[in-house]
């Protein structure tokens, strides 16, 4: 499984301003190291994940102001436990698993960071929701 290791992570966007130093807490260096890498990676697919949770209910958002639109995101993600676990997995499965070892140790902590990253992500990227997309014909 070592060559898995070697292309999860030869694929991973190289961010030089997520500086790991070796004060920082084990959190802070895993959300450096590993969580924004993938992130940026994954980006494109959180987006068109979101795309289709707005669209399973019923492009309601499309009629929210600005502020509640980014209220939705937040709320979507944090009480929504499918939609948050759906999300998770496609962080989760990029991990090598050496990663997954240093995850499961505190999952419970990294799991509220790496939410509050995608949530963030995402409100960062709201544009990207501006218009309803066309029905499929």
């Amino acid at each position: 499984m070592k060559y898995r290791s070697h292309y999860l992570l030869e694929i991973r966007p190289v961010l030089p301003n997520a500086v790991v130093t070796e004060n920082m807490s084990m959190g802070e260096k895993f959300q450096n190291k590993t969580l924004r890498p993938i992130l940026k990676l994954q980006n494109p697919l959180l987006v068109l994940v979101l795309k289709n949770y707005i669209a399973k209910h019923k492009n309601g958002f499309y009629d929210l102001s600005p502020e509640k639109r980014l209220l939705f995101i937040e709320n979507s993600i944090q009480k929504d436990i499918k939609f948050r676990n759906s999300l998770k997995g496609i962080l989760i499965g990029q991990f090598t698993e050496e990663e997954y070892e240093l995850y499961i140790q505190n999952s419970s902590a990294l799991n509220k960071r790496m939410m509050n990253m995608v949530i963030a992500r995402l409100q960062d990227q709201i544009q990207q929701f501006d218009h309803q997309p066309l029905p499929y014909v």
